[in-house]
């Protein structure tokens, strides 16, 4: 498939609020990717899987590959366009990965050349397109559900059968593909099943601002008992075990097995050849309080030989489990909550999360300070009846924090003054718009310790598409946790509401900014 063809229907998704007409819009592009190039005649299943992939991808306003090692000063002075259209996604796609495998010297200078030399192949508005995927700024409003509804369409299956692959697969590419090149969509998709050794996406919670709203959604009679987890500040991981074999990956997916043999160790150790396990990896101290959040994140991830990589190698991250998708052969996905807690206690133990189950509001009070007495986050309030909603912000689900949070994107940062010279400081705050883009909702810069102002002047600077000399605007990727006391109305920002008060709680290198929350959802929380 052309790259051209993937472009203008970017155009047309983006002209148009309407999520129909997206998805419609969408699914016309995916048939005709499953149609293959009819003038060259008919192409390999394979060539055609692969183009499905790569479009849902791109459509989506995303790159293949996680890092290109593209800096914006690459795409700054690009050579002028080609005439015609010729580029096809899979070009693209070896193009992009060639580059993100060249590393060493001379590695950014190649780098470079690759990409003057992609562009140069690619129109005016192939550019333009190729620019904001690299940078991540493709304005859309193509998200993955409603990517996810449009192979639906174009495969003539049930949505909820697509997504329920989707959340198995752990991908929307390769369910698309197979979806879109199946003699029978519906018997095709039913084949993505949960496969131990292979990550699905997690489950997540909605928020409640406090435990007697979150008893309320849940068990509104107060007589139903209830599961209330500590929520913990540590790293989500999810756990395979297939005999010695064990992997350990992030929320987002990404295998971090290597660098937790720990945790490795923990999990062979336990009394089942096969298992799923979902729960939080942290490091503790030796008065067992957990160690900030920071101190966690860094011993996941640590890659390179570097003072710092060899101080966060002396940590140890313990895990705790709160739920069990598999074990020993038997799936536990579709099983409401009581059952899985049941196996894991059998399984798991005693590396699980700390619960208290009950239908008292006052006891659930109780565990809750108790909880924050430890130096913990929260508490997840879980209904006992609910089934793993793999993927999904799922309604069983109800997170409560002692404070207001909200997952935020930097837009820009401005450069500090006094103290803060020649430091990048206050920075500029955006929910995320379903529609595409970000919405400011106000700037801050309270709650940064030196260390982070050194951390965040290198990242921004990274990041920069833009400097006026004092604002410097950046690539919208870097999710920050911002902790305030309240919204108020605000003619100032687009949005029409700011926050008050806000500080800077954590970077979230563990989420993208496709997960930051909407505007959407600071409306509902401000009641507007």
């Amino acid at each position: 498939m052309l790259l051209a063809e993937v472009a203008a229907t970017s155009d047309a998704v983006a002209a148009t609020r309407s999520r129909l007409a997206k998805r419609a819009a969408i699914a016309d592009l995916l048939r005709r990717a499953a149609a293959g190039d009819q003038a060259a005649g008919d192409r390999a299943a394979r060539d055609a899987a692969a183009d499905i992939e790569i479009v849902v991808s791109y459509i989506a306003g995303t790159l293949r590959q996680r890092r290109t090692g593209l800096g914006w000063a690459a795409l700054r002075d690009l050579p002028p366009p080609a005439t015609d259209a010729t580029l096809t996604v899979r070009d693209v796609d070896t193009a992009f990965a060639e580059m993100a495998a060249l590393e060493g010297p001379g590695s950014a200078q190649a780098r470079s050349s690759a990409a003057a030399t992609l562009f140069g192949a690619a129109t005016d508005r192939e550019q333009a397109f190729l620019r904001g995927l690299v940078a991540g700024e493709l304005r859309q409003g193509a998200l993955d559900s409603v990517v996810v509804d449009a192979v639906a369409e174009a495969a003539g299956t049930p949505p909820d059968a697509v997504r329920r692959a989707v959340m198995m697969r752990g991908a929307t590419g390769p369910v698309a593909s197979a979806a879109l090149l199946a003699e029978d969509p519906a018997a095709t998709l039913a084949e993505f099943t949960l496969e131990v050794g292979r990550p699905v996406r997690p489950m997540l919670a909605q928020s409640a601002p406090d435990l007697a709203a979150a008893f309320e959604k849940l068990g509104p009679d107060g007589k139903t008992e209830l599961c209330v987890d500590v929520k913990l500040d540590g790293i989500r991981i999810q756990v395979h075990r297939l005999g010695d074999d064990v992997r350990v990956v992030t929320r987002s997916l990404d295998d971090i097995t290597e660098r937790v043999p720990e945790i490795v160790d923990v999990v062979r150790a336990l009394p089942a050849d096969r298992l799923v396990l979902d729960g939080e990896a942290l490091a503790v101290g030796p008065d067992g309080v957990p160690r900030p959040f920071q101190e966690t994140a860094a011993r996941s991830a640590t890659r390179e030989s570097t003072p710092e990589a060899e101080l966060a190698a002396q940590l140890q991250l313990s895990p705790f489990f709160f739920d069990v998708l598999h074990a020993d052969g038997r799936d536990l996905v579709d099983a409401p909550l009581r059952e899985r807690l049941a196996v894991l206690d059998e399984v798991a133990a005693p590396h699980t999360v700390r619960r208290l189950l009950t239908s008292d509001a006052d006891a659930a009070a109780e565990f809750f300070a108790g909880a924050l007495r430890e130096g913990q986050e929260g508490v997840v309030v879980k209904s006992l009846d609910t089934p793993y909603a793999a993927g999904r912000r799922g309604a069983g689900w109800v997170k409560v924090k002692p404070r207001q949070t909200l997952d935020l994107v930097v837009l820009a940062v401005e450069r500090g003054s006094g103290r803060r010279q020649g430091w990048l400081s206050n920075i500029h705050l955006g929910a995320r718009d379903p529609e595409g883009g970000f919405v400011m909702l106000g700037k801050t810069f309270k709650g940064m310790t030196d260390e982070m102002l050194k951390w965040q002047t290198e990242r921004f600077t990274e990041l920069r598409t833009g400097d006026d000399g004092w604002v410097v605007t950046v690539r919208p990727e870097q999710v920050v946790e911002i902790a305030f006391d309240g919204l108020q109305r605000s003619t100032r920002y687009p949005g029409g509401l700011a926050l008050r008060f806000a500080r800077v709680l954590r970077y979230r290198d563990d989420k993208s900014a496709a997960e930051a929350d909407t505007i959407e959802a600071v409306r509902t929380l401000a009641g507007f």
